[in-house]
């Protein structure tokens, strides 16, 4: 670079200072949202208490702007899978922004979106091709375009309160009737119970299935495909001529102890593997799509459908730079290894609880994606409550556990859907043992507050004045 061009580019940064525009006006930010953005988002936050300001983070961490520190069993629904700017994916995002490539040129290879689709296959033995997008339900939407495409059949099914996304393709196989509720017509698409191979075989002897897609641990609820079924699904599926879709948005990338959640079952290749979430590293959005070669071959079959399905950020440089950095620290850390052991740990101490607890029903989960389920209690007192909220609406008691995990201990939970009494942990995957002792010491205080009728119950009370003004 020139001394005029370096001259010339420090004239145009000092145009534009962040830092100074973040000290100006950071203390709008919900009244920020509150006009321009969606209204029910600061409204949501005040109402249960979560209005807090944080103003740095760190690994599984961050800080408000009282200097406390909060723990977050969150990671952004997933996103931060190595925690909150993780050095190795920082430093990749300042060497790939100094290189200043020619990016996205449209009419070149780089080398960045090929060695990242082959790190990525390196995982997934059975897979041959990958599609980069920008989210995990561009991910959904490209597979089931791959699959309606390749078997010339118009219907995907999926299961029973499955969540794929909120983009109208991905909306059509999502199971929860809240999101879909005014957004028809959808594509015409059918849910199955999960685990029901006798559900999946009547619809696929139709002859129009063209997939199934499914998670093999449903976000909503924690919800495990049955041992076997993902197998055995994957066996009628092709013998009807239809494809296995494992969306693993949430699951995927040694979130459940394994890389793949569809790998804790021998034997189950799917042919379409939907990636999202943990590969960007919490910095830039990145979607996989990645199948088997027939089926790229046959969606992209000539140069005329060059441009058949693509993106217009897709296979940028810096999601690249960030893919590549997050695989490279899952392998030089042993990420997945570490997940077995930690989430092991964290799921053991928290099923011991539920014969101290009438209230807490179930612990269930793999690895880092952990359910506990809260259920109705045996002793009057505790019932008379319980059915007070449950009056109500349903799912108020998880959420009045939620809050003071915020409020009281700093910890960042929040429930895995509407109307369900489970609160859902996917942590970041680098948590230690003593995030594991703080979570639970927590957690024990809560539900012996709980238990007791402690000022829990305060809350549990605004919570249904709310919900009863809602209706």
């Amino acid at each position: 670079m020139t001394t005029a061009e370096s001259a010339s580019e420090s004239s145009q940064a000092g145009k534009f200072d962040l830092g100074a525009l973040l000290a100006e006006r950071g203390a709008e930010r919900y009244e920020l949202h509150n006009r321009y953005l969606n209204p029910q988002l600061p409204r949501m936050l005040h109402t249960i208490g979560f209005d807090k300001v944080y103003e740095r983070a760190e690994g599984a961490h961050f800080w408000d702007d009282e200097g406390n520190d909060h723990l977050d069993m969150l990671a952004g629904f997933g996103v931060m899978g190595l925690g909150r700017h993780h050095p190795v994916v920082r430093k990749a995002l300042h060497d790939v922004l100094d290189l200043s490539l020619a990016d996205l040129t449209r009419f070149d290879c780089q080398p960045l979106p090929g060695l990242l689709a082959e790190r990525l296959l390196v995982h997934s033995p059975h897979l041959d091709r990958v599609f980069f997008g920008n989210s995990g339900t561009e991910a959904v939407e490209g597979a089931l375009k791959f699959a309606r495409y390749v078997t010339g059949r118009p219907r995907v099914l999926y299961c029973e309160h499955a969540f794929h996304g909120l983009t109208t393709g991905a909306l059509s196989v999502n199971g929860e009737s809240g999101f879909r509720d005014g957004f028809a017509p959808l594509l015409p698409d059918t849910a199955v119970p999960l685990g029901d191979l006798d559900a999946l075989e009547r619809e696929l002897r139709k002859g129009d299935v063209a997939a199934l897609i499914v998670e093999p641990i449903q976000g909503k609820g924690v919800h495990e495909a049955p041992p076997g079924y993902l197998r055995a699904a994957q066996e009628l599926l092709h013998r009807h001529k239809a494809l296995l879709i494992a969306d693993e948005v949430q699951t995927g990338l040694g979130r459940t102890g394994d890389f793949y959640a569809y790998q804790h079952e021998e034997g189950v290749e799917p042919d379409l593997v939907c990636v999202a979430k943990a590969l960007s590293g919490g910095y830039v959005p990145v979607g996989a799509t990645l199948g088997k070669d027939w089926i790229f071959k046959k969606v992209f079959s000539s140069m005329d459908r060059v441009l058949v399905h693509s993106a217009s950020f897709g296979s940028n440089a810096q999601a690249m730079a960030a893919g590549l950095a997050v695989l490279s620290v899952m392998e030089d850390e042993q990420i997945v290894a570490h997940v077995r052991a930690v989430g092991d740990l964290l799921r053991t101490r928290l099923a011991a609880l539920t014969d101290r607890y009438e209230l807490l029903a179930d612990v269930r989960g793999r690895g880092l994606m952990i359910g506990i389920e809260f259920g109705r209690p045996r002793s009057l007192k505790l019932r008379s409550r319980w059915a007070m909220l449950q009056a109500a609406r349903k799912g108020l008691f998880a959420q009045m556990v939620v809050v003071p995990l915020l409020q009281r201990h700093r910890i960042l939970t929040q429930v895995s859907g509407d109307h369900l009494e489970v609160i859902k942990l996917i942590p970041p995957l680098i948590i230690d043992e003593g995030d594991v002792d703080r979570f639970v010491d927590a957690f024990t205080a809560v539900m012996d507050d709980a238990h007791e009728g402690g000022l829990i119950w305060e809350f549990g009370r605004t919570l249904v004045k709310q919900a009863v003004a809602n209706r």
